[in-house]
C-alpha cells in the first residue's frame, strides 16, 4: 500500500479528489482496493517504491495506477464503470471508462514483472480487456467468446501474465467494441526495460496520451455510438483544447512522447520548432539504423508511436494533429459556406428563432472565434483558446510544448507564456511596399478546348434549401 500512499501525497489534490473506494468489501478482501481518480488535470509521475526502479511517465491529463506487491507479483485493480469526463472547462461528457476516468489510468511495469490485474465490471453489460500488443498466454488475451468468457456485469475477473518485452502498449475492451470504445473505454500500458537497453535510451521527460474521437451533439452529453466517420470531437486523453495541458520541459531535456490511436482514422502528429525520431511502436523499439528525422508522423488506427527529441529551442511550440478539422471543437458538417457574403446581423436574428443555426463567417472560419454566439448548454466553441497575442483559433487535438531554461528538473508545472527576447517577434512592417512585378506572358493549356466556352461563368454563392423535389439544384 506504500505506493498508493505516495501517489495520494504527491498528487496534492484539494477536496479529496482522489478517493479510495471498495467494491464489495467482503467479497474483495483478498484483492487490492481500487483507486478512483476524477480530477482531469495531469497528475505527477508515480515514483515506484517497490520492485525494480524505473523513470516513470507523465500521463497527459491523466494519472498512473498504483499497485500492491503480493509475494513478488504486482497486483492492480481496474474498475470498468460509467464516468463523467470534463473534456474542457464548461464541457462534460457521459462516458464509460476505468477507475473514474476515460481513458483509464496508465499501468506501468518493468520487463520481467509478474503482473496480476483484477477487473471489476460495473457497466450495465458484459465486457473484457484486451492487452494490446502484449506477448502473453492465449487465454489472457481478453477476446470475449474466443479466449475467455465475457465478464458479466457485477463480477470480477483476474488476468495474470509476465510483462515479457519493453514498450508502449494499450488496453481496451474486446467485447461490444463498437459501443464500449466509442464510449471511451481505453487506457495506456508501459513496460519499462529492466536495465540498460541497447536501443532504448534514457530520457529526462516521458509523456503519454491516447487519441480518441466522439460524436456528441451540441448541448448533449452522451456520444453517438453508431458514427463511423463524422466525428465532431477529436481529443487527447478525452480532453480538447484549450482543456489539454501543455507539455512543460527544460531546455536540452531529452523528451519522449508516446501516442496511441484508438480513433477511426489516422492522425499526422506534428511538432513545431524541433525534429524528432520515431523510436518505438507497439511492436517494440525501432532499430537505430531504421530511424530518420521527422517533424510529422502519421499514426494509423490501432497503432502506437513513440517519438524522441532534444528540446533545444526555447519557446512555446505548437503540437497538434495536422488534419485541420481535428483542431476544431463541436464541429458540425452541414453549415453552409458563406465566404464573400455579407450577412451581418442576419445570423443573430435567425439564431433567436433557430438556436442551432450557424454559418461560416463571410471572411472565413476566423470569424467564428470573434462572434459572441449563444451556445447550447454543455458545448465548447469550435475555435477557442487565448494566447499571449490573442485568439489561437484552435480546438481539438492541439497543445503546446513549453521549453524553458529555468524549468527545474522533474518539475512539470506550467511556466506561463514565453518571454520573447527583443526583436524576435514578427510584427507589422510600416515602410514602403513595392508593387509586385508581373510576368508579361502567361502559360497556356496543353491542349485547347474543342468548343470554346460561349461566355465566362461565375459561381453564385447562395444558401441551399431543403426542398425535397431537388428543383433548386
Amino acid at each position: 500500500m506504500s505506493s498508493r500512499r505516495h501517489f495520494i501525497q504527491s498528487a496534492g489534490l484539494a477536496g479529496g479528489a482522489v478517493a479510495m473506494a471498495a467494491v464489495g468489501r467482503v467479497a474483495m478482501a483478498a484483492i487490492p482496493e481500487p483507486v478512483i481518480q476524477k480530477n482531469p488535470q495531469t497528475m505527477p509521475p508515480l515514483i515506484p517504491e517497490t520492485g525494480i526502479p524505473y523513470n516513470p511517465v507523465v500521463t497527459l491529463n491523466g494519472w498512473t495506477l498504483p499497485w500492491r506487491m503480493n509475494n513478488g507479483v504486482k497486483e492492480f485493480h481496474l474498475v470498468a464503470e460509467p464516468v463523467v469526463r470534463e473534456m474542457a472547462p464548461g464541457f462534460k461528457a457521459h462516458l464509460w471508462g476505468y477507475n473514474g476516468q476515460s481513458p483509464g489510468p496508465t499501468i506501468e511495469v518493468v520487463e520481467g514483472d509478474r503482473v496480476r490485474i483484477f477487473v471489476t465490471n460495473k457497466l450495465p453489460e458484459h465486457t473484457s480487456i484486451h492487452w494490446h500488443g502484449q506477448r502473453l498466454p492465449n487465454g489472457m488475451d481478453g477476446v470475449a467468446g474466443l479466449t475467455q468468457k465475457a465478464i458479466p456485469s457485477g463480477k470480477t475477473f483476474v488476468y495474470e501474465f509476465e510483462a515479457r518485452r519493453p514498450g508502449t502498449f494499450m488496453y481496451h475492451p474486446h467485447a461490444d467494441e463498437m459501443t464500449q470504445m466509442a464510449m471511451g473505454m481505453m487506457g495506456s500500458w508501459i513496460t519499462h526495460p529492466k536495465g540498460d537497453h541497447p536501443i532504448i535510451d534514457k530520457v529526462d521527460r516521458d509523456f503519454i496520451f491516447l487519441l480518441s474521437s466522439f460524436d456528441i451533439d451540441p448541448g448533449s452529453y452522451t456520444p453517438k455510438i453508431m458514427t463511423m466517420l463524422d466525428f465532431n470531437i477529436w481529443s487527447w486523453n478525452s480532453r480538447v483544447f484549450p482543456g489539454i495541458e501543455s507539455l512543460n520541459v527544460r531546455l536540452n531535456d531529452k523528451v519522449r512522447i508516446r501516442v496511441g490511436n484508438l480513433t477511426m482514422t489516422n492522425h499526422p502528429i506534428h511538432i513545431h520548432g524541433h525534429e524528432f525520431e520515431v523510436t518505438g511502436t507497439d511492436g517494440g523499439p525501432v532499430p537505430k539504423t531504421a530511424r530518420w528525422p521527422e517533424v510529422t508522423t502519421d499514426i494509423g488506427v490501432g497503432q502506437m508511436r513513440q517519438i524522441e527529441f532534444v528540446a533545444d529551442e526555447l519557446g512555446d511550440w505548437a503540437f497538434h494533429c495536422h488534419k485541420s478539422h481535428h483542431t476544431m471543437n463541436a464541429m458540425g458538417h452541414t453549415p453552409p459556406t458563406m465566404i464573400g457574403v455579407d450577412h451581418r446581423g442576419i445570423s443573430q436574428k435567425i439564431s433567436k428563432l433557430i438556436p442551432d443555426y450557424m454559418v461560416m463567417g463571410e471572411r472565413g472560419m476566423a470569424d467564428m472565434a470573434e462572434m459572441e454566439m449563444p451556445l447550447p448548454d454543455n458545448t465548447i466553441p469550435m475555435m477557442t483558446g487565448q494566447g499571449p497575442f490573442g485568439s489561437v483559433e484552435m480546438g481539438g487535438m492541439f497543445s503546446v510544448l513549453k521549453v524553458r531554461s529555468d524549468q527545474p528538473a522533474g518539475d512539470y508545472k506550467d511556466p506561463g507564456w514565453f518571454k520573447h527576447p527583443p526583436g524576435t517577434v514578427a510584427s507589422q512592417y510600416v515602410g514602403p511596399v513595392q508593387e509586385p512585378k508581373r510576368a508579361k506572358t502567361s502559360g497556356g493549356q496543353s491542349m485547347p478546348r474543342v468548343k470554346p466556352a460561349i461566355k465566362d461563368t461565375e459561381v453564385q454563392v447562395r444558401k441551399p434549401t431543403n426542398r425535397s423535389d431537388h428543383s433548386s439544384h
